[in-house]
C-alpha cells in the first residue's frame, strides 16, 4: 500500500479525498517533525517511532575489500506494538486476547 491508496482507504471511512489527505499528511508530519526533534512517538497498540544513533564505524568495500570510514549519523527507528505483531502473525485476522 502506498500514500496514495491509504488516502484511499481512509476517504472510504470519513467521507471525502480531502479530509483524508489532510488527515494523513497531517499525522506523517507530526511523527516525522516529533522523531526528527528526538522525541519518542508511541501509538498503544501499533508501535513506536523513535530517533537512534549510529556511531562512526569502518566498513568494508564488498567487492575491493577495502575499508571505509563510515561517519556517524541518526536513523529513524519504528518497532511494532503487541497487537500490530499479532496482527501480522495471524494472516490479518484479529484474534481475541487469552486471560
Amino acid at each position: 500500500m502506498n500514500k496514495k491508496e491509504l488516502v484511499d482507504a481512509i476517504a472510504d471511512r470519513v467521507g471525502d479525498r480531502k479530509t483524508a489527505t489532510e488527515a494523513v499528511n497531517a499525522v506523517l508530519d507530526a511523527i516525522q517533525t516529533a522523531v526528527a526533534n528526538g522525541d519518542k512517538v508511541s501509538i498503544t497498540g501499533f508501535g513506536a517511532f523513535e530517533m537512534v544513533h549510529k556511531p562512526a564505524r569502518t566498513a568494508r568495500n564488498p567487492s575491493t575489500g577495502a575499508e571505509i570510514d563510515v561517519a556517524e549519523s541518526w536513523a529513524p527507528k519504528f518497532r511494532p506494538g503487541s497487537d500490530f505483531k499479532e496482527l501480522v502473525n495471524t494472516g490479518g485476522k484479529k484474534v481475541g486476547k487469552k486471560k
